[in-house]
């Protein structure tokens, strides 16, 4: 699907920070077709992936005195980070970075909310996010692994206006994040057994054919955390590691009747 614009509190843009930049790029060209514009910077370097002629996502150098591993992020639309700012701070949880003017194309900032995920806003000014979305090898969904669900559906209603159902099945309940009747994401509580593993957001791109995939992903160095699984009526997907330690999972959508 193309896209030229996103509401406030949709998902619009990807994001990895990479501890391998160059090695991550080759791996994602591979996995999903994309293509580079690479964009220096003073300090590193950033890449803008594009499929079919639109921006879809970038990739950059995480920088070795961050010390922090390889990582998507995952960026919400907003209509003013200023006042998104002020919201996440009331809700209680962190500005991590920002805000930031980038050029002409927009401002951004990012945050931790109350249990520790990090995830960014984006206010649009001549680059709406990606230009295309919910189709082959792009983003499609995206997913709060968290450990305190009843924390997170009272901060994130009171920064995007979404709102939570949830539906219970016989291993755990799952919420699906709502705007006008429309799910943009999902949530998950964090199994025990995880440990102190941080929560995150995890970010779904859609494929093919997921198994085909994951057998590419682990040719060029990637590591199966989920094999393939089906999920009925929605779809057959798997939980990778790149090669330089980022987390991401792919989807095989089931066609809508």
């Amino acid at each position: 699907m193309k896209i030229a614009h996103y509401e406030q509190g949709y998902p619009c843009w990807s994001e990895l920070a990479s501890t391998q930049y160059e090695q991550a790029k080759v791996f994602y060209q591979r996995l999903f077709n994309w293509q580079y514009q690479d964009m220096p910077l003073p300090q590193g370097a950033y890449a803008i992936a594009s499929l079919h002629g639109e921006d879809v996502g970038a990739i950059y150098q995480q920088q070795a005195q961050q010390n922090m591993p390889s990582q998507w992020i995952a960026y919400f639309a907003v209509d003013s980070v200023d006042a998104t700012i002020t919201a996440v701070h009331a809700a209680g949880g962190q500005l991590l970075l920002g805000p930031h003017q980038v050029g002409d194309a927009g401002r951004m900032a990012m945050f931790t909310d109350p249990d520790g995920a990090k995830f960014a806003v984006w206010q649009a000014n001549n680059h709406p996010g990606a230009g295309r979305f919910d189709e082959t090898n792009s983003l499609c969904w995206v997913e709060l692994v968290c450990k305190n669900p009843k924390t997170a559906r009272d901060f994130y209603p009171q920064i995007f206006g979404w709102l939570p159902r949830i539906s219970s099945n016989p291993d755990f309940d799952y919420t699906e994040w709502q705007l006008a009747d429309v799910s943009l994401g999902g949530m998950m509580q964090m199994p025990r057994e995880w440990g102190a593993m941080a929560p995150y957001w995890m970010l779904y791109f859609a494929v093919d054919d997921c198994d085909a995939t994951v057998e590419v992903a682990s040719e060029m160095g990637g590591t199966i955390l989920v094999p393939p699984n089906d999920i009925p009526e929605v779809g057959r997907f798997a939980v990778l590691n790149d090669p330089t330690g980022a987390t991401f999972a792919i989807i095989r959508l089931s066609p809508v009747l």
